[in-house]
């Protein structure tokens, strides 16, 4: 009983000496000011103002059930835009289960429409169509280096989620590692951002300081992990996206036909020569004729063991570039050739050739 009613009693007196110590310190008339209104709108070109107009066309994939997520975007007619990569896992599944998790929240089933793995590219649609807010596609010829950018979709399915950065450079040539084999590989020479970019935002929209899609979220690279879906790592500050002018003619095809048609040379290129420039196979180097008979190169007179050095006005360093740069035009395109026969430099025009993808 005696230690309850000490222990009162020294409750009492620290109050008093509490209070007096506060009085004496001017404790009791202490503020940090009065709390400012809040802010209900931001200017429509501010981040948080793009952010807000973007937002409600950006939706979250998942890929059967729980096993993988990405993001898209929603563009005219209801079609939701994503990558390849996205809807396959990484070329691990075929006719997967689709749901489209809106801004809203709201989980509706979709249906592939089409998808092109040379590009990276799919489109899907809700199976019970709705009115859906569309984004505003830009021109990714007009995107300069330094522009400010926003990349938005659901990293680590973390949906709605915003990150900013600059272009830092174009026409960088990616070529992402393929997850499955016998997968065809993907070429395209992308938008390199440093806006923050992680698994899950793959297939959602890079945004200019207009709310225009100048590109989709396709890779990024990492210290040690596959730069396409960047297992091992996270964002380091080199993601990629696929321009918006090259997706919206895949796009298309996609949604009219169901499948895409690319450009193709006519020659198979050589991935061990050591350059500068992409050499045509040497005959008798593989199995496999170097030059098609009949086909684009051919007709254009190029050989086994030619070194193309310049394509469409473009230098050609190595096999990944000249891939890249042949995928970049139409099929049926005419462009400059230059290449290398021995110490002979000749340049011819090229009638670009047109595959169907397969899938």
């Amino acid at each position: 009983m005696l230690a309850i009613v000490t222990a009162v009693l020294s409750a009492l007196v620290g109050g008093v000496i509490g209070g007096y110590v506060g009085s004496r310190s001017g404790g009791s008339s202490y503020s940090l000011g009065s709390v400012p209104p809040a802010l209900t709108n931001r200017p429509a070109n501010s981040m948080a103002g793009i952010a807000a107009r973007v937002l409600p066309g950006v939706v979250m994939i998942k890929v059967d059930g729980a096993e993988g997520t990405g993001s898209g975007f929603i563009i005219n007619g209801g079609y939701i835009l994503t990558d390849n990569h996205v809807v396959t896992l990484d070329g691990q599944v075929r006719h997967a289960s689709l749901q489209v998790v809106l801004n809203d929240g709201q989980a509706e089933p979709a249906r592939l429409v089409g998808a092109d793995p040379y590009s990276d590219i799919a489109v899907l649609r809700l199976q019970h169509p709705a009115r859906l807010p569309a984004l505003s596609l830009g021109n990714s010829h007009s995107v300069a280096v330094g522009d400010p950018v926003l990349a938005v979709g659901s990293p680590l399915g973390l949906s709605g989620t915003v990150t900013s950065g600059i272009v830092s450079a174009l026409g960088r040539p990616v070529q992402p590692a393929s997850g499955a084999s016998g997968q065809p590989q993907v070429f395209y020479d992308a938008i390199q951002t440093d806006a923050p970019i992680n698994p899950g935002n793959s297939g959602g929209p890079l945004v200019n300081a207009q709310a225009q899609v100048i590109g989709v979220n396709a890779a990024i690279d990492t210290l040690g992990g596959d730069p396409m879906t960047g297992v091992q790592g996270g964002s380091i500050g080199l993601g990629f996206a696929i321009p918006i002018n090259q997706a919206r003619l895949v796009a298309t095809e996609l949604i009219r036909t169901g499948r895409a048609a690319h450009a193709v040379l006519g020659a198979n290129i050589s991935t061990s020569f050591a350059g500068p420039g992409a050499q045509i196979v040497p005959a008798g180097a593989s199995r496999a004729r170097s030059v098609t008979p009949g086909g684009p190169a051919a007709q254009a007179g190029l050989r086994p063991g030619d070194v193309i050095v310049r394509f469409a006005g473009q230098p050609i360093g190595s096999a990944t570039v000249l891939l890249d740069a042949v995928r970049s035009q139409p099929p049926g395109a005419r462009v400059g050739v230059s290449f290398l026969r021995g110490k002979v430099r000749h340049t011819v025009v090229l009638t670009l050739g047109s595959a169907l993808s397969l899938a």
